[in-house]
């Protein structure tokens, strides 16, 4: 039985516990994400969008975010002000009083790009949200956004009735506000009802004085004068711009007095003073130019509306394809501009450009009301959906409680039955991710032990630097290829090379080309020696005796002690390792027989889990040596360790316990069988390494 199924058991469980209480609905997109991308990192978006606040300032970093999104939606980014609200919602994260305010802003954007449904969708959210916090005033707000939303898609009844609602709640809280007036009285303005329109107009123009808000004033005194030139009145439409005028003069606002100025021309024309209207026109012209503002496209109608009037169709033509050319796709003040350069065309005697332009307005005009009914129709879908879930939830609560008396005792006994499954199944999946998640941490523990291990068996060079530098000759520290480990002072100044670029490099790099193959083959002779002395010469020609030594520590590591050729004999030497019998001899050879062991077992382990070669294993380790003989690739050095009887009487055992190391911390597919039959060799060697005899 699925999850769908167990929802609706307890759905009519809860209904049998409850039979007389109604299921309650919420708006059908509540739950759904807020922002319409998944979650960013709160940590980086807020570096993307330059705000200093932390992430654990919740409260700080919100704010920092929405006065961004206020930044981004008043320069038309509506872009960035959603990546903006969407790092809030990151960070706001189910917090309601946070996250209310990230739903209501949400529905501001929407709105401001004009995508209604969603925008009326958030309203919704926002108002449920508020509801539910016990906040009226919040409520009350948030219902004069859906009513302003629900205007927009052409439901005045349903903004009516939101709007209304909002009012009554705002004034039983002795809160009323203008905008919940203003919107009333644009609807009843969209209603055709102008006596209503009014008097909500006078009653928002009034509280804006009231409260100081002078620039609010002044919108609804225009939106009175747009109300009187609809009613052709247009003397009292004229006294309102006036006023509303003054008041923008006074605060300086050039975009709203170019705002006002097209109603001032629209009330000169609808008395027929064109002289006035000409008036107003270069007035506009003039305040646009000084502050190098654009001029609205309903201002340069009326501007090109005036030109026609007065005899100049030219001059209104220009005016009105310059509107069109600067007035966005969806601006609705298109389909006026084309209808005023008909009028102006035909003036002209452009009946043929005239017929087109109206061509042109009456397909504009189209695309404008489908635009609407596209918007209309995605708002009748969501109440659809409401009214369809709604319905199904009715008829589900009926039928659950009609069988109430037949069906308790089999929902009880089924509840228990898959509520014990579920559990069962649950542990057992609790169960195996424990044992997986334990698993894992063993073996990511298993993989950091070997790579430090491997780490650990290589020197610490400044300590031995340090070692080095007290000594008063010249000395060098190799590893078993004659790779320079570390160099003293003394013998950085007999090379004449800076202790910095010896680290690193062959020794063969800073002797003579023909010393460099012949030191070679000293450093793999030194395998199956202790003591080798020859005669060197450096780059520059200088000639030193060079005495190599097996570093005490064992492990494959040299020293390499450099005199002026005057202070050494010249004779080279080398001096074998003493093969005798000794009692350590047992013990010696069990060594190098797990010696050999571990390594035959290391490149068995890497082959078996990489599918790939011993060759390429001494290549990405970095630990041997790869030659080409005859034209193929070999390790020779490598090699020399698969077989007892080859294995070199100075063994390089640190260099095999780092392969060892090596394959075990790459090879993260290797079976538990192949690991522990490695770490097993691996700890049989470093038995032997522990005593004294071997280290």
């Amino acid at each position: 039985m699925d999850s769908r199924i167990c929802v609706l058991l307890l759905a009519f469980a809860a209904a049998v516990a409850s039979p007389g209480e109604a299921l309650s609905g919420t708006f059908p997109h509540c739950d759904e994400p807020v922002a319409p991308l998944a979650p960013p990192d709160p940590t980086i978006c807020l570096s993307r969008n330059e705000v200093a606040s932390p992430v654990a300032a919740t409260g700080q970093a919100l704010q920092g975010l929405f006065a961004r999104t206020e930044e981004h939606v008043a320069a038309g980014r509506f872009d960035a002000a959603s990546d903006a609200l969407a790092c809030a919602d990151a960070i706001a994260g189910a917090a309601p009083a946070f996250r209310y305010e990230v739903v209501r802003r949400f529905g501001i954007l929407e709105f401001r790009r004009e995508r209604i449904p969603q925008a009326l969708r958030h309203f919704h959210c926002a108002a449920e949200m508020a509801a539910a916090s016990g906040d009226p005033v919040a409520q009350a707000r948030d219902l004069k956004n859906v009513g302003a939303a629900l205007r927009r898609l052409g439901d005045f009844q349903g903004a009516l009735q939101a709007l209304t609602t909002s009012l009554t709640m705002q004034r039983a809280a002795g809160a009323v506000s203008g905008a919940v007036l203003n919107n009333l009285a644009d609807v009843y303005r969209d209603l055709d009802e102008p006596r209503p329109a009014l008097q909500y107009y006078r009653e928002a123009l009034k509280w804006y004085q009231d409260n100081g808000e002078k620039t609010e004033a002044a919108h609804v005194l225009e939106s009175m004068a747009e109300a009187s030139l609809d009613a052709a009145d247009a003397a009292q439409a004229d006294a309102w711009l006036q006023e509303a005028l003054a008041t923008y003069r006074a605060e300086k606002n050039r975009v709203y007095e170019l705002r006002v100025h097209d109603g001032l021309a629209r009330a000169a024309l609808a008395q027929g003073d064109l002289a006035r209207a000409r008036h107003w026109s270069a007035s506009a012209l003039a305040i646009a130019a000084d502050g190098a503002l654009p001029l609205p496209p309903a201002l340069q109608r009326q501007i090109a509306r005036t030109e026609r009037l007065s005899g100049r169709p030219d001059a209104a033509i220009a005016q009105l394809r310059s509107a069109l050319g600067s007035a966005v796709d969806d601006d609705p003040e298109r389909v006026p501009l084309w209808e005023e350069l008909a009028a102006a065309q035909t003036d002209a005697g452009e009946h043929a450009a005239a017929n087109d332009s109206l061509r042109r307005a009456n397909g504009e005009a189209r695309e404008v009301s489908r635009a609407q009914h596209h918007r209309q129709l995605d708002w009748l879908r969501i109440r659809f959906e409401t009214a369809e879930r709604d319905r199904t939830i009715a008829a589900l609560e009926s039928e659950n409680r009609a069988r109430t008396l037949q069906l308790w005792g089999l929902v009880v006994s089924g509840l228990a039955a898959i509520l014990g499954l579920w559990l069962l199944f649950e542990r057992r999946r609790q169960r195996h991710r424990l044992e997986a998640e334990a698993r894992r941490v063993r073996l990511e523990e298993e993989l950091a032990r070997y790579r430090r291990e491997a780490d650990a068996l290589a020197e610490d060079r400044n300590l031995l630097k340090s070692l080095l530098d007290s000594r008063d000759d010249a000395a060098c520290l190799l590893d078993a290829e004659g790779q320079i480990l570390v160099c003293n002072r003394a013998a950085c100044r007999l090379i004449g090379v800076d202790a910095d670029q010896l680290t690193g490099q062959s020794m063969t790099a800073y002797l003579d080309a023909g010393d460099g193959a012949a030191s070679e083959t000293v450093f793999e002779r030194m395998e199956d020696s202790t003591t080798q002395t020859l005669e060197l010469a450096t780059r520059d020609g200088a000639r030193v005796a060079a005495r190599i030594t097996q570093w005490p520590g064992g492990g494959g590591r040299l020293v390499m002690e450099l005199a002026p050729r005057s202070d050494v004999a010249a004779a080279a030497e080398v001096t074998p390792l003493d093969t005798g019998e000794s009692d350590g001899d047992d013990m010696r050879q069990a060594f190098r027989v797990a010696l050999v062991d571990l390594m035959l077992a290391a490149i068995e382990a890497w082959e078996s889990a990489t599918a790939s070669n011993r060759i390429e294993l001494a290549e990405k380790s970095r630990i041997w040596r790869v030659n080409i003989d005859d034209g193929r690739l070999r390790a020779r050095a490598m090699e020399r360790y698969l077989s007892v009887a080859k294995l070199p009487q100075n063994p390089r055992w640190r260099d095999v316990l780092r392969t060892a190391y090596y394959v075990l911390g790459q090879c993260a597919g290797m079976t538990a069988e192949s690991r522990a039959r490695l770490q097993g060799r691996v700890d049989v060697v470093l038995g032997f390494t522990r005593r004294d005899a071997m280290v």
